[in-house]
């Protein structure tokens, strides 16, 4: 897995249930989870993979000195290892994590 952001393109933005079905498909553990406005998360790093699918909301990403900003329907792939914070934006966030 590469760090990267995949951004929504297309129309209407998916459904939590047809995000939560495309990654079982590609065998990750989903859950879903849901910040306060402005919550954050200081740096830390998962031992495992994760993909985060924004269902509603915003998050920001602090990576390498980069911000990564995801709105609904955008995705991160955050590989093994990597050190990251996270930020919810002014409305909150909620969104799937996947694990593999």
């Amino acid at each position: 897995m590469r760090l990267g952001v995949i951004p929504w393109v297309g129309g209407e933005r998916p459904s939590e249930g047809e995000l939560r079905r495309r990654l079982e498909e590609e065998g990750y553990a989903v859950f879903c989870w849901s910040d306060a406005p402005d919550a954050h998360y200081e740096s830390h790093a998962h031992d495992h993979d994760e993909s985060i699918w924004i269902v509603a909301g915003a998050m920001s990403f602090g990576v390498d000195g980069r911000i990564l900003s995801l709105r609904a329907g955008d995705r991160l792939m955050l590989p093994a290892g990597t050190i990251h914070t996270a930020d919810a934006g002014g409305e909150g966030a909620t969104y799937l994590i996947g694990e593999r």
